[in-house]
């Protein structure tokens, strides 16, 4: 299995799975509102849960930063805006075949 890392653009609020500096595979997501920005650096997965219940969609995938993640969502008509308290949102489809894509300590990085 590739050594898989995550970039989030937020300028262009798109996900990108990258295998060393190739991009595998791009996502558009939903993003933290301006009071509730999502908080840009350099992160990893610290977790992974199916159906972890509430607006969290179909999978979460928790990062270093205390809650925070990335996640699907109730509420498609959401992805590509600045909607969220912080965490990155995405199609459920699309999170569920991240989530079989990385591991816990994958690494994912925030740029504005």
């Amino acid at each position: 299995m590739p050594a898989y890392r995550i970039l989030v653009d937020l300028s262009d609020r798109q996900l990108y799975l990258l295998d060393g500096d190739t991009v595998v595979r791009g996502f558009p997501v939903g993003i933290g509102t301006m009071l509730t920005q999502t908080p840009t650096g350099d992160y990893a997965i610290v977790n992974k849960q199916a159906n972890p219940g509430g607006p969290y969609g179909a999978f979460w995938m928790g990062l270093s930063k205390p809650h925070y993640g990335i996640h699907g969502t109730n509420d498609p008509s959401s992805i590509g805006k600045q909607v969220s308290l912080g965490c990155i949102r995405m199609h459920n489809e699309s999170v569920l075949e991240l989530s079989r894509l990385v591991r816990v300590g994958t690494r994912v990085t925030i740029r504005p």
